[in-house]
């Protein structure tokens, strides 16, 4: 019996213009640096492109739901809304609350049933800043000393 096998070397293809790959390491994705700077600045423009659309879906959203807020509606069939634009699947935040579906979109929260929008509120005092770090006098041979209190006692660090 013969057994002869021969393994042929699978030879890769440019990922970008899909040339033959007959150099190099066996792994290799790209014929030369033009087609590797090519696919990378075109993936990149993709995801732009997606994180664009998102964005632009979710301020769609915001804007249809500011609208309702100002005018004091607190709650609108789901109908209505995607005639005007609304895009059910996309917001900034979800949470199964009970038998209810908790979203928010941005500072904007409302419940969503599969037919009505309800609840529709704006989240008053949203602070996006940490607060600030107390810092006690300079000291007399001038380092910084900061206090950090905590429930067992206090803690002075010098800086």
């Amino acid at each position: 019996m013969d057994y002869e096998t021969k393994r042929q070397r699978h030879t890769p293809r440019c990922l970008e213009c899909g040339i033959s790959i007959n150099y190099g390491r066996k792994d290799k994705k790209f014929c030369c640096e033009e087609c590797k700077n090519r696919h990378h600045n075109t993936l990149a423009r993709m995801s732009k492109a997606a994180k664009k659309k998102v964005m632009s879906i979710l301020e769609r959203n915001y804007d249809i739901l500011d609208m309702l807020v100002r005018q004091e509606v607190k709650a609108v069939w789901l109908s209505e809304l995607i005639e005007q634009g609304f895009n059910p699947g996309y917001s900034t935040f979800y949470r199964k609350t009970g038998r209810k579906d908790r979203y928010h979109c941005f500072d904007i929260s409302y419940f969503m049933t599969p037919n009505r929008v309800s609840c529709i509120t704006k989240i008053q005092n949203l602070s996006l800043t940490l607060p600030p770090v107390h810092h006690e006098s300079q000291s007399d041979d001038n380092e910084e000393s900061v206090d950090l209190s905590d429930d067992n006692g206090q803690i002075e660090l010098n800086q």
